[in-house]
């Protein structure tokens, strides 16, 4: 399950861009929190903690407390904006959410097994359509990561999400599909192999050679066309 986090801030009485940009000259990153029916909360946060908190891969599927203005608010990081140019977080917005509230969240995936699989030892190319699950849970039991094994996967094979063992108590959020998360796809080398095979066959036989398409390729473009 993520770690819980705990962040600072102030409230911030003024808004706009000069005040956002004074805050930030400061070494502070200006921030709202919302939901629950509520008025929004307007804060800052230091820029360094937020970095730090940033940093451990996790943030947007981390419980953050928020501790500003001598009360504490459960939220949800649901969106961070950075400067195109120098990546430095410029806004934060949090969701406020119940303690075991029902929250849909983007789970990174982490494959395991690799070496395993039939088809990366015979020389095969991992092709992640996906890197992280969008997945519905308990607020208080977000997981980590979703686990993929890898163990006996060929050339040619497609991951698809019903064949995969989601983490206690999560659900998928898409649910009208039997979407493609990877592919193991085979090397280049055994590509360009095929295709001269097939054109030599072709000559031979008086036919225009045909393409030799890349296994797996075609069905995981059309996943990630679907979103």
């Amino acid at each position: 399950m993520s770690e819980q986090l705990t962040l600072s801030a102030e409230t911030r009485e003024r808004a706009g861009k000069g005040a956002s940009r004074a805050l930030r000259n400061q070494g502070r990153v200006p921030a709202v929190v919302y939901g629950e029916k509520k008025e929004p909360l307007s804060i800052h946060l230091e820029e360094k903690a937020l970095i730090k908190a940033l940093s451990n891969g996790h943030f947007m599927n981390t419980l953050v407390m928020i501790d500003a203005g001598g009360s504490t608010t459960r939220t949800l990081p649901k969106d961070v904006q950075f400067h195109p140019v120098t990546d430095r977080p410029l806004h934060v917005d949090f969701l406020r959410i119940a303690e075991h509230a029902t929250v849909t969240v983007a789970v990174p995936i982490r494959f395991i097994n690799e070496e395993a699989s039939k088809g990366l030892k015979r020389g095969g190319v991992l092709n992640a359509v996906r890197h992280d699950l969008d997945l519905v849970c308990d607020a208080a039991e977000i997981p980590d990561d979703v686990v993929i094994d890898l163990a006996g996967t060929d050339i040619g094979d497609s991951i698809h999400i019903s064949h995969v063992t989601l983490p206690k108590g999560t659900t998928s959020a898409i649910t009208d599909r039997d979407f493609t998360i990877a592919t193991i796809v085979a090397p280049s080398g055994l590509i360009s192999e095929a295709a001269d095979a097939a054109a030599a066959e072709a000559a031979a036989e008086g036919e225009p050679s045909a393409e030799v398409p890349l296994v797996g390729d075609e069905e995981a473009a059309g996943e990630a066309e679907e979103g």
